[in-house]
């Protein structure tokens, strides 16, 4: 039976196979649409996500193929992150074209896509005796070039067609369906590799053995623990190969440590894995550089972070604590706690408003209704604007005193109002304005029928409280 004109000799690909494990399918794709003599295209459409091989695989097969018939096929890779504009892109094409063929020849300027055309046809002549020889044009990453034109892919799939010797191949993430707009390139789709094949591919390279410990049990070990590290931090923390890599490069010191130390044994996976849950539960575990670096900045950042006290004038501040008690307390309340009409005099609050106003003083009476969730800790309530301006009314005089504060509301409250709005401490959920928090103008919609809730929470208003010698805890209704 006579050989397939297809078929590759063995051991053309059998070193590039044995690097790159399972991939096998889309290494003898490409080299069957690669290789000059057996079934040579114009464009080719490499497509997967990132960290499957794609680059380095055909990178190594062109090397490959250009070894086994030198004066049959020549290559060049553009990879489009190195290059910050389609200009930049079109010269260091022509450059490393150039190159390749070893013409000696400086490139000139190429600032369009009908310059490069020009100056790839040129460099690209073939004599008519060499019509079986291929020039493999590679566009690393073109989906992501910056500053490109929207007619480059298709022109670059058309170079072929003026350049009959020419096979462009684009490694691109995802494809369009329409991506050369010409009809039906053939893809090669490299897809993300699956726990076996991790495992399979991890497995090749096994660490030294571990004292006390067979090859064949440290390689055992080595299978069992990469499942496992894949299992905990592949959705997470490792989605790659090369980070899946790192990960089991930095956990297994860690995971056989008891087996160095002689109190475990590395066939008693079970035990060692219990040991260890802790690493495949932290992520930071991974990158304790990182971590400790963000702790010190996390933590002078706080020590840095501007407090609202400090940023707000005293009545921006009053509005958000009157704003802070209308969404916590129930409407009912506002009398009681309020009103100096009911209370009678001017004294501060404690243990809760309601408790503290009942007749008999002790409060035992409203204890059994007490809501089991403290107030502060539950969500903030809708409010209207005009009863948040009554609370604040009715508490500046007692917070301030009679002499410093002018009770009323003016021009300073509308102000203050519409700084809290844009600054989203306060948000408009509903009324006239269609929900917006800031009219067109700057300024908040003021209308006394709409609705609000506070933006802020318990730690926040408590600190704006303190800074106005304010509890807000004796005014809220527990």
């Amino acid at each position: 039976m006579a050989a397939s004109i297809f078929k590759l000799p063995d051991d053309l690909l059998a070193s590039l196979i044995t690097s790159y494990p399972c991939r096998d399918a889309q290494v003898n794709a490409l080299a069957t649409l690669l290789h000059p003599r057996i079934a040579p295209c114009r464009n080719v459409v490499v497509h997967g996500t990132e960290a499957t091989g794609k680059s380095a695989i055909i990178g190594e097969l062109l090397q490959v193929l250009r070894n086994d018939s030198p004066s049959d096929l020549n290559y060049a890779i553009v990879k489009s992150a190195e290059c910050v504009t389609a200009r930049h892109l079109f010269e260091r094409t022509v450059g490393l074209v150039g190159d390749a063929l070893q013409n000696g020849s400086a490139p000139g300027r190429c600032e369009t896509l009908a310059a490069l055309t020009a100056e790839l046809s040129k460099l690209l002549k073939y004599a008519e005796r060499d019509a079986q020889s291929r020039f493999v044009l590679v566009f690393d990453g073109i989906d992501r070039q910056r500053d490109a034109p929207p007619t480059l892919l298709p022109a670059l799939a058309r170079l072929s067609e003026i350049i009959p010797n020419l096979t462009t191949i684009f490694v691109v993430t995802t494809p369009a369906p329409s991506l050369l707009r010409i009809s039906s390139p053939p893809h090669v789709h490299f897809p993300p590799y699956t726990k076996a094949q991790y495992i399979t591919i991890l497995s090749q390279t096994p660490p030294p053995s571990l004292p006390n410990t067979t090859e064949q049990e440290t390689a055992d070990l080595w299978a069992r623990f990469t499942a496992a590290v894949h299992d905990s931090l592949t959705r997470l923390a490792a989605r790659t190969l090369p980070r899946l890599k790192h990960a089991c490069a930095s956990l297994w010191p860690r995971f056989t440590a008891p087996v160095a130390a002689g109190t475990h044994k590395a066939r008693e996976f079970s035990k060692l894995l219990i040991a260890a849950r802790g690493y495949f539960q932290d992520e930071n575990v991974l990158e304790p550089g990182i971590q400790r670096s963000s702790t010190k900045n996390g933590a002078s950042e706080k020590k840095k972070s501007p407090d609202l006290s400090t940023l707000l004038p005293p009545t921006a501040r009053y509005l958000l604590i009157a704003a802070y008690l209308a969404s916590h307390n129930a409407p009912r309340h506002d009398n009681t706690l309020f009103s100096t009409w009911h209370t009678g005099a001017k004294r501060r609050r404690r243990g809760g408003g309601v408790a503290a106003a009942t007749p008999n003083g002790t409060g035992r009476g409203r204890r059994a209704k007490h809501r089991r969730i403290a107030r502060k800790l539950l969500g903030p309530g809708v409010f209207v604007l005009e009863r948040m301006v009554a609370i604040y009314v009715a508490t500046k005089q007692e917070w301030v005193g009679a002499d410093d504060a002018k009770v009323g509301v003016d021009g300073d409250v509308g102000m203050a109002i519409a700084t809290l709005a844009s600054l989203r401490l306060l948000v408009r959920v509903g009324g006239g304005a269609a929900g917006a928090a800031v009219g067109a103008g700057g300024g908040a919609d003021l209308d006394r029928g709409g609705k609000w809730r506070v933006n802020v929470g318990w730690e926040v208003i408590r600190a704006v409280g303190r800074s106005m010698g304010v509890e807000v805890e004796e005014w809220l209704v527990e």
